[in-house]
């Protein structure tokens, strides 16, 4: 077997369509596209999205800016500075503690995270969901304690 005996198998292939090249053809003249109008014109025709005239839904829809995780925790935040405000020395801090003066709007709503603004001079002890290392460097440089 040469390279020159090689040919595709019986059905497999099929002679192109070649419009424009005289009425014997069978797609002469208008090149099967009909007579005149939008659609008969080269590059004629509506885009992508075109609804009538209608203004399309990708410009009706509002321009959605950024990215939210579905698994994302939202904390609710309290910072050093404020425990300072609220609490006396000694004072044990949780969610219950904080709910109770107000500095979170409930204790079992939301996880509760102390962050590192404000200067602490409280020996406290902390036992909440999170505290960030700023604020664990604070309470424990205050005499405190994170539980």
């Amino acid at each position: 077997m040469q390279i020159n005996d090689l040919f595709p198998a019986p059905g497999s292939t099929k002679e192109r369509k070649r419009v424009g090249r005289g009425h014997g053809s069978g797609h002469g003249g208008t090149s099967g596209r009909g007579s005149n109008g939008q659609m008969s014109r080269a590059g004629g025709g509506k885009g992508p999205g075109f609804e009538g005239g209608q203004l399309p839904l990708a410009m009706r829809l509002p321009k959605l800016g950024g990215f939210v995780s579905h698994n994302r925790v939202a904390y609710a935040v309290v910072n050093v500075g404020r425990l300072d405000e609220l609490f006396k020395d000694g004072d044990v801090v949780d969610a219950d503690a904080l709910a109770s003066v107000g500095a979170i709007k409930s204790a079992d709503k939301k996880p509760v995270k102390i962050l590192g603004d404000g200067e602490l001079s409280k020996k406290l002890t902390v036992r909440v969901d999170k505290v960030s290392k700023t604020a664990q460097a604070k309470i424990e440089k205050a005499g405190g304690a994170v539980d």
